[in-house]
């Protein structure tokens, strides 16, 4: 550190060994002093003494109080940036869960008690009908919207119906299919909450029975038959798990104050996978009359979204024809295939009044439609986009008549009947 000659003693130890001997020196003066001493730079071995204290660096006060004010001010704004930061983020955030909130009640059914559903319909006083799995009523919410209250008869039985179309019902929301507004599950009870639809169901108006008042017209048949499809086209390919209905048939068709049709009762209704092309049944399912073929055997082939597109061609042709396609009640219509009596109204051997040119078409229209669409076979039967398509065609040449596979049996049927039991003899639709 210091350059320091200090008064040193050579001396010899043994061979090819020496030794140092130096003295320290005596700063007693220097320490009474407060200070520290060391060897002048000097050969005669004087002392000296040093102070070891370092000069201190003035600063001024008020470089430090305007340092420390820079450095409080600069604290404190990025604690005011990082808390305006978080409370911005958790406003977004609980925007967020409110809207989420919102949306969930709005997607999913209201579970209600059974003292809510005697409330919502008077003591269940007025009773709009009666179906294979209850009784429906007439209600009203709080928010003056009216509701039809489906009562399940049967629980036991109809348990595993109920909690499948609450499952279903509510997944999905279309202008074609009915909402589920709630539901009731409360001891034996079990209810459905849907909307109400004073026009009822299309069952009224393509079975008027004697009453020609009731039919429609042919561009509201046909806006039906189009917002059905539609309804359809949803459940298959819309959701998130393809659902299969398997019980399309007038009566589970509602039509609201604009007769738009709303697809409903989804307790036989079917989840997918994202390929509906193979469905596992363990037993047939429908309503008889629209149950497709391969339902009840596979011999016809696999069950899959082709059967609902059965069961819509059949709506489709009792809508052209204006009567069931099954009726055992008639003893002219036992005797009668349906599906040829329609295949010769096509090809012009059965003949109903119709004025409008344009009428003779949508009728025409969907006649063929319907008949691509209760092929035997699955996989002749068109997808409900070809479905859409072949409604939606401007032009009449664009829609081509399938073979009649019922010809032969229908020779054979009708041999030897009466006149009035050929399906030439068919009450007609007259507008």
């Amino acid at each position: 550190m210091f350059d320091i000659i200090a008064p040193i003693d050579v001396f010899y130890l043994e061979e090819n060994s020496f030794g140092l001997k130096w003295s320290k020196p005596i700063c007693i003066e220097c320490e009474e002093k407060g200070m520290r001493c060391k060897w002048k730079n000097n050969t005669e071995g004087d002392v000296e003494c040093f102070d070891c204290k370092r000069k201190r660096i003035h600063v001024p006060k008020s470089s430090i109080f305007a340092t420390t004010g820079s450095i409080l001010l600069g604290l404190v704004v990025i604690a005011l940036f990082k808390i305006i930061c978080y409370f911005r983020k958790k406003e977004e955030d609980q925007a967020r869960v409110d809207k989420f909130l919102e949306d969930y009640r709005a997607e999913n059914p209201t579970r209600f008690t059974y003292a809510d559903l005697k409330r919502i319909t008077g003591g269940f006083k007025e009773k709009l009908g009666e179906g294979a799995h209850g009784a429906v009523f007439r209600g009203k919410l709080s928010n003056e919207i009216m509701v039809a209250v489906k009562v399940l008869d049967n629980t036991e039985k109809e348990g595993n119906d109920f909690i499948n179309e609450v499952r279903i019902m509510g997944k999905i929301h279309h202008i074609n299919v009915v909402r589920l507004l709630g539901f009731c599950a409360e001891g034996t009870y079990r209810a459905l909450v849907y909307n109400f639809f004073p026009n009822g169901s299309l069952q009224s108006f393509i079975f008027p029975l004697d009453d020609k008042e009731h039919f429609l017209g042919w561009e509201k048949l046909q806006h039906i038959a189009l917002g059905t499809a539609k309804g359809i086209e949803y459940l298959h390919q819309g959701c998130t798990h393809p659902i299969i209905h398997f019980d399309i048939n007038p009566h589970n068709v509602l039509l609201d104050d604009n007769f738009n049709p709303k697809i409903s009762d989804f307790g036989l209704a079917k989840l997918c996978s994202k390929n509906p092309s193979l469905v596992s049944m363990t037993a047939a399912r429908g309503t008889l009359g629209y149950i497709a073929p391969e339902v009840f055997s596979r011999n016809f082939g696999n069950v899959s979204y082709k059967s609902d597109i059965y069961s819509y061609g059949m709506l489709l042709l009792e809508m052209v024809g204006g009567r069931k396609n099954i009726d055992m009640s008639s003893a002219q219509n036992s005797h009668v295939l349906y599906p040829d009596w329609i295949h010769n109204l096509v090809d012009g051997d059965v003949h109903i009044h119709i004025e409008d040119e344009g009428d003779v078409k949508i009728a025409k229209q969907l006649a063929i439609v319907g008949l691509w669409c209760i092929r035997w076979q699955p996989v002749n039967r068109p997808s409900i986009i070809s479905v859409l398509q072949m409604l939606e065609a401007k032009e009449e040449d664009q829609l081509i008549v399938p073979p009649n596979p019922f010809h032969s049996v229908i020779s054979t049927t009708t041999r030897g009947l009466p006149s009035s039991r050929r399906p030439l003899e068919l009450e007609v639709i007259q507008e």
